[in-house]
């Protein structure tokens, strides 16, 4: 009888093995240059490799498993969406969005090297994004790239990620109801959240009928990391967050613990997992990953 890892060390073997293929990955193809463009991917060397959870490559790359995705697909479009994370966590530290000094538990990128490199890595890591995705080499069929590269675009611009920083932005000089904070949180956290289920889907041809309950997967672990997000915020500890905490409060924004209050927030998360995990009910042990992924999502400090 074939032993059965439990969750937790399914979830640890998982994030320890994405964390090597993916920083492996980068080292591979973000090659310094013998000329004086060194210092550009010296920084983008420094942003995308050695930290953060790789969360969005381990939900891609175990959605593309579950459908018989070769490895090193998965990899390649994983390091494309956490090309554009690591290029979104860049510019939120600059001093004109968030002005934040830590990262990871180290200097942010701009303190690092300085502002104008700074912007120059990530918007070449957000352009490497898409360099990746189109390539051939991650698949050889052309409208499995394009529809990945529909996919990663839409998630990270106006209707996305880069959409929600903006009405961040905004929140700082006016007051949103829960359902606002709901919208901008689906829209800063979720979408690349759920672009990384999808495309872990695109990867294994199936059709967008088929992907319905894992669009649900996605849409309420991403509202339940943002949740776990505001409570590391409100009472998390900096060393182990790895940033700074207490953001929120001090600049005024409406979060959902600020609307909700800390318990009732922290219930709405357990809620949002036992909702994303009942989502799989339709797969077996192939889904225990992503079942393990859901409920490390409440349990974190950083």
């Amino acid at each position: 009888m074939t032993e059965v890892a439990a969750p937790d060390s399914l979830l640890a073997e998982g994030l320890a093995r994405i964390a090597e293929e993916i920083d492996g990955a980068f080292d591979a193809l973000l090659a310094v240059p013998d000329d004086a463009r060194a210092k550009l991917v010296e920084a983008m060397r420094y942003a995308a490799i050695g930290g953060g959870k790789r969360l969005r490559p381990l939900l891609l790359a175990s959605v593309a498993e579950m459908y018989g995705v070769q490895r090193e697909a998965a990899i390649r479009a994983g390091i494309a969406i956490e090309s554009i994370h690591v290029y979104s966590l860049i510019h939120d530290d600059l001093p004109c969005m968030d002005d934040d000094a830590l990262r990871h538990g180290k200097p942010t990128l701009h303190l690092a090297f300085d502002e104008a490199t700074a912007v120059l890595a990530g918007d070449s890591l957000h352009a490497f994004a898409f360099e990746v995705l189109s390539d051939p080499a991650t698949t050889p069929d052309p409208f499995t790239r394009i529809e990945l590269v529909r996919t990663l675009g839409h998630a990270s611009g106006a209707q996305g990620m880069a959409g929600g920083q903006m009405m961040d932005l905004v929140a700082e000089t006016s007051e949103f109801d829960l359902q606002t904070v709901t919208r901008l949180q689906q829209l800063k956290t979720g979408a690349l959240l759920g672009a990384a289920v999808e495309m872990g889907a695109i990867l294994g041809r199936i059709p967008p009928e088929g992907r319905t309950h894992l669009r649900g997967y996605a849409r309420d672990i991403g509202l339940a990391f943002q949740i776990a997000d505001d409570l590391i915020d409100h009472e998390g500890d900096a060393a182990l967050a790895g940033k700074a905490v207490g953001k929120d409060a001090a600049a005024g924004k409406e979060t959902f613990v600020s609307l909700l209050g800390p318990e009732r927030a922290r219930e709405q998360a357990r809620m949002l997992v036992e909702q994303a995990v009942g989502h799989l009910a339709q797969h077996g042990k192939e889904a225990d990953l992503l079942r393990a992924v859901a409920r490390y999502i409440i349990e974190r400090d950083h």
